[in-house]
């Protein structure tokens, strides 16, 4: 009895599972289309059915199906089956409607589509062919940029993402950039994504495959409505056509499609008047603020460093420091400023600081007044201020006090005066022990000879370069590699101008490595293949990981025309140029 129970038990499962594999569905070329074009609904099922019933395309009249389509592939011993109903309806009015659902039996059991609604607005003035290769393309594939925030505060972070979408129907490949935004009016900074991930979503409620294709962070600079001018890729896309192959797959037409991410408004809020602080310098964020010494007590003549800093997150990199006020005793130097801000798609976030030396020149007791740093919290949309506390230096040891009298009297910040008594010009040397100049004439003196004979001496020199001159010029092959190895500095030079500017910097970098090779290994740019500049190379004993970098070089080069690159990335590739140039050059 338990034997047939497990018997049974798989038999169900084993048929709920083929069930559960029959796939039926329509499919429409458009949802919205005027009056005056035509519409083509496919009903797909995934295995072999009969008494199909299509629907009553209210609405609508057909005028062309069912054409039915079946395509039955093995691949790796896998079997896929697909059969497809095809419908051309014209609408026969405006108005919303629905395409009803359509019925087939599949193994004894009944299946039905999801009904679909279809608007049908006023006639357009060019119709749109469902079958066009170019208009299904444009169906099918959309770039949208996402804007984190569109009404901002002035120097607040916003984020633009941008994402191509691309239908289940189409294919695409050969992605790359052909006009990238300026950014005007925004502080910019591009977020590394790496390699390119597909991703599920929905566009515009319908399924849809995505990627990340540009992730930028945004600081305006200005208020009012500022524009984010559109990025713009071409893109090969493989648009299924109605034929099929041999084995009964589907084949593909492709063409090539630039799509844009549409120009974006950002209507930028200026920071409220209404508490802002006179000594406010323009940072926004959640910050803190410290000013620390690296030591209180010393002699005079040693130095110390009183560090003034800023850390959180905000628009670090676009306000100025507090500065630091120092009595009169204390000799201040111009301060170091470092920065360690990394940026993320939250903005920036890190640490900026100014780095004061000071060098005591008389013992005592100096203070430090206070200073403080004002910023506006866009957590609680109002202005904050933090105040250091006083630092005392104590120096123990130095000149004798009693040649400075320190005045106990101070300014409104807290600063204490220091004023000298005495001597004020004991370090002047008063006595310059000065002597009369000798009149000396110029006629017959030593330059006067020197000037009269030089021109003769020169004739010699001017004969001698000359020839060397005409030498040079006709040594063919020498001026040949002198020019390459002219033009490879100069490309090298140009691409360093075009960092950021991705086709522009690897024409330039790809110049330069080609006019490099042709002055050091006297070859052409026809003669440039990687197996025979690996060869030259070697032969010239140049070391194997310099040669591996160099043509790891220009396949970069190579790749950087169908694949994006981010400014970090020319950067390291320019880096690695001049350091692999630089070795080639000792080594030959």
């Amino acid at each position: 009895m338990k034997l047939k129970l497990i018997f049974l038990t798989l038999f169900l499962g084993i048929a709920q599972l083929g069930i559960a594999q029959v796939k039926f569905e329509a499919k429409l070329s458009k949802k919205k289309l005027g009056i005056n074009e035509r519409l083509r609904v496919d009903f797909e099922m995934n295995q072999d059915g009969d008494n199909f019933t299509p629907p009553n395309f209210s609405g609508f009249t057909v005028v062309g199906g069912p054409n039915q389509s079946i395509s039955n592939s093995w691949i790796n011993g896998k079997r896929s089956y697909a059969k497809t109903f095809s419908y051309f309806l014209s609408p026969t009015r405006r108005g919303t409607f629905k395409i009803g659902q359509a019925t087939i039996e599949i193994g004894g059991s009944i299946y039905k589509t999801l009904p679909i609604r279809v608007e049908v607005t006023a006639a357009v003035q060019k119709p749109k062919d469902g079958n066009n290769a170019d208009y299904v393309a444009s169906e099918n594939l959309h770039l949208v940029a996402e804007v984190s925030n569109t009404n901002p505060y002035l120097n607040e972070a916003i984020t633009v993402v941008y994402k191509l979408y691309v239908s289940p129907r189409i294919q695409v490949s050969n992605l790359r950039e052909i006009d990238n935004p300026k950014y005007s009016d925004f502080w910019s900074q591009a977020i590394k994504i790496g390699q390119l991930s597909v991703e599920r979503g929905e566009y515009k409620g319908e399924p849809y495959s995505f990627v990340v294709c540009g992730k930028t962070v945004l600081y305006p600079q200005k208020t009012g409505k500022l524009e984010i001018e559109p990025l713009t890729l071409s893109i090969s896309v493989n648009v299924p056509t109605n034929r099929r192959d041999i084995f009964g797959g589907k084949l593909y037409t492709t063409v090539e499609r630039k799509v844009a991410a549409g120009t974006r408004i950002i209507n930028v809020k200026p920071l409220p008047e209404q508490g802002k602080p006179d000594d406010f310098s323009g940072a926004v964020g959640t910050f803190n603020f410290r000013v620390s010494p690296n030591r209180t007590s010393l002699d005079a003549t040693e130095s110390l460093e009183a560090k003034v800093t800023v850390s959180g997150n905000g628009n670090l990199k676009l306000f100025d420091l507090p500065k630091l006020n120092v009595p009169n005793g204390l000799e201040q130097y111009e301060p170091e400023h470092n920065e360690s801000v990394r940026t993320t798609l939250g903005g920036m976030s890190g640490s900026i600081s100014d780095t004061y030396t000071l060098v005591p020149q008389f013992k005592g007791t100096y203070p430090i007044p206070p200073i403080s740093f004002s910023y506006f919290d866009l957590k609680t949309k109002t202005y904050k201020r933090i105040t250091s506390d006083e630092i005392v230096i104590n120096v123990k040891n130095g000149p004798d006090s009693g040649s400075i009298v320190a005045n106990t009297e101070t300014t409104g910040t807290g600063k204490q005066l220091v004023t000298q008594s005495g001597n004020q010009f004991r370090f002047l040397k008063l006595n310059g022990n000065l002597q009369p100049m000798n009149k000396e004439y110029f006629f017959k003196s030593t330059r006067y000879w020197v000037a009269l004979t030089a021109p003769l001496l020169a004739i010699p020199l001017f004969l001698f370069f000359g020839k060397k001159r005409e030498e040079r010029l006709s040594d063919v092959s020498g001026n040949r590699v002198r020019k390459a190895d002219k033009l490879a500095r100069k490309y090298l030079s140009e691409a360093k101008k075009n960092l950021g500017n991705q086709t522009e910097f690897y024409i330039a970098m790809e110049r330069a490595l080609h006019n490099y090779l042709k002055a050091k290994l006297h070859i052409q740019t026809s003669d440039m293949s990687k197996d025979r500049i690996e060869r030259l190379l070697k032969e010239k004993e140049v070391d194997e990981a310099t040669t591996i970098e160099f043509i790891a070089l220009l396949e970069s080069c190579e790749f950087a025309r169908y694949t994006p690159s981010s400014t970090s990335a020319m950067q390291q590739d320019y880096d690695k140029a001049s350091r692999v140039i630089a070795s080639i050059d000792k080594q030959l």
